[in-house]
């Protein structure tokens, strides 16, 4: 009778660690959706910063000169 007890904990404890594990990599994959669209999303601006940068260098160049 308690071999049957401990089977049986041992399939409960298997499927709760079974949806924790879904539920993880269902996490991790909406994780790297969302970084995935936020990259997109500052990548114009980013390339706006660093254009701005390379005037300003340009024009600290040219005011040295």
């Amino acid at each position: 009778m308690l071999l049957i007890v401990w089977i049986v904990v041992a399939v409960l404890a298997l499927g709760v660690l079974s949806a924790l594990a879904y539920s993880l990599l269902g996490a991790a994959g909406r994780l790297g959706r969302e970084l995935h669209g936020l990259e997109a999303d500052v990548q114009p601006l980013l390339v706006e910063a660093q254009a701005a940068a390379a005037r300003a260098a340009a024009q600290r160049t040219a005011s040295t000169d």
